[in-house]
C-alpha cells in the first residue's frame, strides 16, 4: 500500500515541467530581440527580449525541436533533451540574410507560426484537411489610394484639422510584406500607423483630462532647414482587474477564403489569448458567417472559458460570405445583452471579402455608423493573404468607434489582446480632435505627416457633432508636422494675400512660440466637448527620444512610399537614428523595426538594381 501512495501523489500532483533559457545573437555576438522560439513547432511559444533573452517554461521531459525564425536571419533548427524539472541554457546564433531578394522568400515571422498550425494536433482547435489548406489562387487585396499631403502656407492655411483615429494595422501588414521576401504596395503603407504601432516614453496624466500631452521638436533629418514637431498623447492605463465589465460578440468570418493557416486557424488561436483574459462579469457571444449568418454560442459568462473555447474548436471555413448579415446579427445580441457603464462591443475577425448580402462599403459604413449611437462599439482584426479588404475593413472600424489591426501572426494577436487588452476594448475618450494653430512670424509652411484620411475642415473641430477618434486605455497617439520656418524659403505653391497683409500679425506671433495645440474630446459617455490647449515653443525637447524614433519611422514609410517629400532620406539614415531612439524596448519591438528596415533596404536595392522600382 505504501508503494502506491507516491504514484497517487504524482497523478494529482504533476511535474512543473523544465524550463529551456537562452540568449539569441547574431554572429558578431549582438543580442537579438524579437526572435520567434517555439517548440516542436506548437504555437504559441515566446520572443526574445530586448537583450536577446528568451525563456519556455514548463516544458515535459524528452526530446524536442527548438526552432528560432527572425526576419533578416536563416532559421535555427535543434533538437533538444531534456530532463524533468530541469533548467537547460540553449544560446542561439542567427546567421544573417546577405541579400533578401524577392526571390528569397524568407518567412522569417509569419512561417514559424504558419509550420506550427500545420503540424498542432486537432485537440488544439485546428481543423485539418488533407494534410494542408488551399491557398489563394490570385490576389484580390484591395488598399485605397492617397497621396501624400503637401506643404501649406501659413498665411493662406493657418489650422491644421485631424481626427485621431489612428490604428496601427498597415505596420503589421508591411511587416508581412517584408517577411515573405516584396516591398509592399505604396498605398498599403500609411505613415502614421507605422509611427503609431510603437509605444512612447510619454507620462501618465495627473489632472482631470483622461490623457497626457506632450510635444517636442527637432531637426528634420530629411531636410536641413526644415524641423520636426511632435504632438504626443497618453490615454490613461486602466489595471485589468478594474476594467469595465465587457459584452462581446465575436463576428467571425468562416467563409471558404479563411480556410488557410494564417486565417481561421489563426483567428482561433488568437480568440484563446483574449478568453483567457476574461472575467466573471464578462460576456461573449460567437456569430459566424459564410453565406449565411448564425449563432455559435449564445452570450455566455467569461467564468465558463471551456464552453467558449469549445464553440471555437468547433469552426471550420466554406462557403461564400454574407458580412453584412453577420454583422446585424452580432450587433442585434450585442444590444440584448447589453452592460449598461460596460464595454459593450462586436469583434470582427475576417480578410475583409464581403461578397454577399449587404456588401457595398457605403452600406456597411451606413449600419455600424447607426448602431454606434446605441453604445455599442466595433473593432476590426485583418487576417490572412490574397482577398485583405485594408480600405474597407478601415472605414468600418472607424464608423464604429473602434480599432482596426491587422494580425499576421500569434506575437501580434498577443500584442492586441494581452499587451493592449484596453486599448483594443475600452474607450476612454470619443471624438477625440486635435487642431494646431501655426505662428506665421515663426512658420511659413507646414505639412503633416500622414493622417491623410483623417483630415477635417477647421470648423469641425468646435463641432460636437462631427465625428473624430476614439482614444483607448493606455492608448498613445503620435503625430508629427514638418515645418519650413520663416527665412528658409517656400515652395511657393500660393500667392500672398491681398487683404491679410503677412506683416498684420498680434503681438503673442512675436514670441518664440512655433504653434499653438488644442484638443477636444468628449467622454466615453457623451455631453458636452471639453478643451485641453498647449504652446509649443523653439526649443521644446521634452520628448527628444521619442521624436528621434518616430521620426525614423516616418523617414522608414516616406521611402517604401517613394514619397515626394522624403528629401535626403537613406535608408542607412533611417538605421542610425533608429538605432539611437531604441531605448528600453520592453517588448523588443523597436529592435524588431531594425532589421526590418535592413530587409527592406536590401530589397529596394535589389529591385533598383534590377531596374524595377524607380
Amino acid at each position: 500500500m505504501l508503494a502506491i501512495v507516491p504514484l497517487l501523489l504524482a497523478l494529482v500532483v504533476p511535474p512543473t515541467g523544465a524550463v529551456i533559457v537562452g540568449t539569441v545573437r547574431d554572429q558578431g555576438g549582438v543580442p537579438l530581440a524579437g526572435a520567434v522560439i517555439i517548440l516542436d513547432n506548437q504555437a504559441p511559444g515566446t520572443h526574445s527580449d530586448a537583450r536577446g533573452r528568451y525563456r519556455l517554461e514548463r516544458v515535459w521531459a524528452g526530446r524536442h525541436v527548438l526552432r528560432v525564425t527572425l526576419t533578416g536571419y536563416e532559421t535555427s533548427e535543434r533538437n533538444v533533451a531534456v530532463v524533468e524539472n530541469d533548467r537547460l541554457v540553449q544560446d542561439v546564433v542567427l546567421r544573417a540574410i546577405s541579400q533578401p531578394v524577392p526571390e528569397r522568400r524568407e518567412m522569417a515571422r509569419a512561417d514559424a507560426v504558419n509550420e506550427a498550425f500545420r503540424s498542432a494536433p486537432s485537440s488544439a482547435g485546428v481543423a485539418k484537411s488533407g494534410g494542408g489548406y488551399p491557398q489563394p489562387q490570385f490576389n484580390t487585396e484591395d488598399y485605397h489610394h492617397f497621396s501624400d499631403n503637401r506643404f501649406l502656407t501659413v498665411g493662406a492655411n493657418p489650422r491644421s484639422t485631424f481626427a485621431i483615429d489612428v490604428d496601427a494595422a498597415s505596420y503589421a501588414n508591411v511587416r508581412r510584406f517584408l517577411t515573405q521576401g516584396q516591398l509592399p504596395p505604396s498605398d498599403a503603407v500609411r505613415v502614421e500607423e507605422l509611427i503609431n504601432y510603437f509605444p512612447y516614453d510619454y507620462p501618465e496624466p495627473t489632472g482631470e483630462h483622461p490623457f497626457s500631452l506632450t510635444t517636442a521638436t527637432m531637426s528634420a533629418p530629411w531636410a536641413a532647414d526644415h524641423r520636426l514637431v511632435l504632438v504626443g498623447i497618453q490615454g490613461r492605463h486602466i489595471e485589468a482587474s478594474r476594467l469595465p465589465p465587457s459584452n462581446l460578440v465575436f463576428l467571425l468570418d468562416v467563409s471558404g477564403s479563411m480556410a488557410s493557416p494564417d486565417k481561421l486557424p489563426l483567428v482561433k488561436r488568437a480568440f484563446r489569448l483574449l478568453v483567457d483574459q476574461l472575467r466573471p462579469q464578462d460576456r461573449v457571444a460567437i456569430v459566424v458567417y459564410a453565406g449565411a449568418a448564425g449563432v455559435v454560442l449564445p452570450s455566455t459568462p467569461g467564468s465558463d472559458k471551456e464552453g467558449i473555447l469549445a464553440a471555437l474548436d468547433r469552426l471550420e471555413a466554406g462557403g461564400s460570405t454574407a458580412g453584412g448579415a453577420g454583422i446585424k446579427l452580432a450587433y442585434d445580441i450585442a444590444r440584448d445583452h447589453r452592460i449598461a457603464e460596460g464595454n459593450n462591443r462586436v469583434i470582427l475577425a475576417t480578410d475583409g471579402d464581403f461578397n454577399v448580402g449587404t456588401s457595398s462599403e457605403g452600406e456597411l459604413v451606413r449600419l455600424v455608423d447607426q448602431r454606434k449611437r446605441d453604445g455599442t462599439f466595433l473593432t476590426v482584426l485583418g487576417f490572412g493573404t490574397g482577398n485583405l479588404k485594408d480600405s474597407r475593413m478601415e472605414a468600418l472600424a472607424d464608423k464604429g468607434n473602434g480599432h482596426y489591426a491587422y494580425v499576421d501572426d500569434i506575437l501580434e494577436a498577443r500584442k492586441v489582446f494581452v499587451r493592449e487588452l484596453g486599448a483594443t476594448l475600452v474607450t476612454i475618450a470619443k471624438d477625440v480632435k486635435v487642431q494646431v494653430e501655426f505662428n506665421p512670424a515663426q512658420v511659413a509652411e507646414y505639412r503633416l505627416v500622414g493622417y491623410e484620411n483623417r483630415l477635417l475642415a477647421a470648423e469641425d473641430f468646435n463641432d460636437d457633432a462631427k465625428d473624430g477618434g476614439e482614444l483607448g486605455a493606455g492608448h498613445a497617439v503620435t503625430a508629427i508636422y514638418e515645418i519650413v520656418p520663416v527665412g528658409h524659403g517656400t515652395s511657393g505653391s500660393v500667392d500672398d494675400l491681398r487683404y491679410q497683409p503677412r506683416g498684420n500679425v498680434r503681438e503673442e506671433s512675436r514670441s518664440d512660440e512655433l504653434l499653438t495645440v488644442k484638443l477636444r474630446y468628449q467622454p466615453p459617455e457623451g455631453g458636452a466637448s471639453r478643451l485641453v490647449s498647449r504652446a509649443v515653443r523653439t526649443d521644446d525637447r521634452g520628448a527628444a527620444e521619442s521624436l528621434g524614433f518616430a521620426a525614423a519611422v516616418a523617414e522608414f514609410g516616406m521611402l517604401l512610399r517613394n514619397s515626394e517629400y522624403k528629401g535626403s532620406a537613406t535608408w542607412d539614415q533611417v538605421l542610425t537614428l533608429a538605432r539611437r531612439g531604441v531605448g528600453r524596448d520592453a517588448g523588443g519591438y523597436r529592435a524588431e523595426f531594425l532589421r526590418l528596415v535592413e530587409v527592406a533596404r536590401g530589397m529596394a536595392v535589389s529591385e533598383r538594381d534590377m531596374g524595377m522600382r524607380e
